[in-house]
């Protein structure tokens, strides 16, 4: 049974712990660039996904979540609240809605909507509907859309969307819960899977059916491959940066095994033009560098060894980076903006010591440079562990990132100008 914690019974965790002060005493030993919390107890706060554009135009305003309580699921009943910083008038918080539709890895994915100057978007649950709210925060007008989404198009006029019913039974902490997958015992359904939904009507369209991918011969190891008890679905998609493509996960269970394995494909927003880009069941997390690149941490050709890597779509030409320098594991990757896709930004998952590291590398000079080390407690784990999915301002000077290491979830905030220029 799972543990429900507080920020008090948090910070006297922390207190007790003896690595308590380990990331200061890093940050001294490494000159690592200032810290600022920009939202503030006693309730927790965290943002959307890594991949969202969580700046707004002028990267003054940032969206966040809050919740008052942190340590087990959500439950149908459990609401947040969404609102916005403003990081030059003294992190003002400002709430502008509240949803039902959320999970503890991306929130209910509240960002900006691409191509606007002003509007925002957020998941939310009505009835036995999961549905999403498009809000402008200057006119303060609203309209709600009949479907949620996952991903935007970079005009913020289309979105992508896998089933978050599926996803609340096959992975937790990234489907929402209240409404049952009506497809629950079947293995790759013909009536489900990736929806395309129009921003403006919120008419949504089935363009690719679990059961058609599933179709799909599995080319890489076959003790990796799925069979005809194997459990199908779809998680992760993201739309490239000139919205011809997307790019998402196909997932599946091997029965009597502990775990999932994945193959990546890109597709046309209309589903059509699929391609198996990685083919081999290692994708973890990735993010598209520009049109006809992703960068990802996946399984490299000929060995099948997990590394970051740049493929590029619809050939089988990959290029491995960061070799012995930023392959140290898994981590939530993006390119910093407006630096030549020179610089990514990256984490790690709680090391020995229960630190999450957050560091950029430059890809010319194969150059690492360390942002910071946060504790994350023993008590954040599984569905509810507080990854730091750090992303930057649209202007590339500022990093924003979610870390539990004082008191509870809470948005930390540090000043990159000086290492990329």
């Amino acid at each position: 049974m799972s543990t429900v914690w507080n920020r008090r019974d948090l910070i006297k965790t922390l207190a007790s712990l003896p690595l308590a002060g380990l990331a200061s005493a890093r940050a001294s030993e490494e000159k690592l660039p200032p810290v600022r919390a920009i939202t503030r107890g006693p309730k927790f706060h965290w943002r959307a996904y890594y991949d969202k554009l969580l700046f707004d135009p002028a990267n003054r305003l940032v969206v966040c979540n809050e919740v008052d309580f942190e340590g087990r699921s959500p439950t149908a009943d459990d609401v947040i609240h969404v609102g916005m910083v403003d990081i030059q008038d003294g992190d003002q918080w400002t709430e502008l809605g509240s949803s039902r539709a959320w999970n503890w890895q991306q929130g209910c994915m509240m960002q900006w909507v691409p191509g606007t100057k002003s509007e925002v978007a957020w998941n939310d649950r009505e009835g036995d509907r999961f549905v999403s709210h498009v809000l402008d925060v200057k006119s303060g007008k609203k309209r709600t859309l009949p479907n949620p989404f996952y991903a935007l198009s970079p005009d913020g006029r289309w979105a992508v969307a896998p089933d978050f019913r599926r996803l609340n039974d096959t992975r937790p902490g990234y489907g929402y819960t209240g409404i049952p997958d009506p497809n629950r015992d079947v293995l790759a359904p013909d009536n489900a899977g990736i929806w395309r939904m129009d921003m403006r009507t919120g008419k949504q369209t089935l363009v690719l059916p679990f059961a058609e991918v599933a179709k799909i011969p599995f080319t890489g190891p076959p003790a990796l491959a799925f069979n005809a008890e194997s459990k199908h679905w779809f998680n992760h998609l993201l739309v490239n940066t000139d919205g011809t493509r997307f790019f998402f996960l196909h997932r599946w269970s091997q029965p009597g095994k502990k775990g999932f394995l994945t193959r990546a494909f890109t597709a046309r927003p209309d589903g059509t033009d699929l391609y198996q880009l990685i083919p081999n069941g290692k994708v973890s997390h990735f993010v598209w560098r520009d049109a006809n690149h992703i960068t990802a941490y996946a399984g490299h050709p000929p060995d099948n060894e997990w590394k970051f890597c740049i493929f590029e779509d619809k050939t089988r030409n990959v290029e491995v980076i960061g070799e012995g320098v930023l392959n140290r594991g898994d981590g939530h990757i993006t390119h910093v903006p407006c630096t030549r896709n020179e610089w990514v930004l990256n984490d790690t998952y709680p090391d020995k010591q229960r630190c999450q590291n957050i560091h950029m590398f430059h890809i010319p000079t194969n150059r690492r440079v360390e942002l910071g080390h946060f504790l994350s407690p023993k008590e954040y784990t599984g569905e509810w562990r507080c990854d730091t999915h750090p992303c930057c301002s649209r202007d590339g000077k500022k990093v924003i990132f979610d870390s539990p290491h004082n008191g509870g979830r809470q948005v930390y905030m540090i000043d990159i100008a000086g290492i990329v220029g």
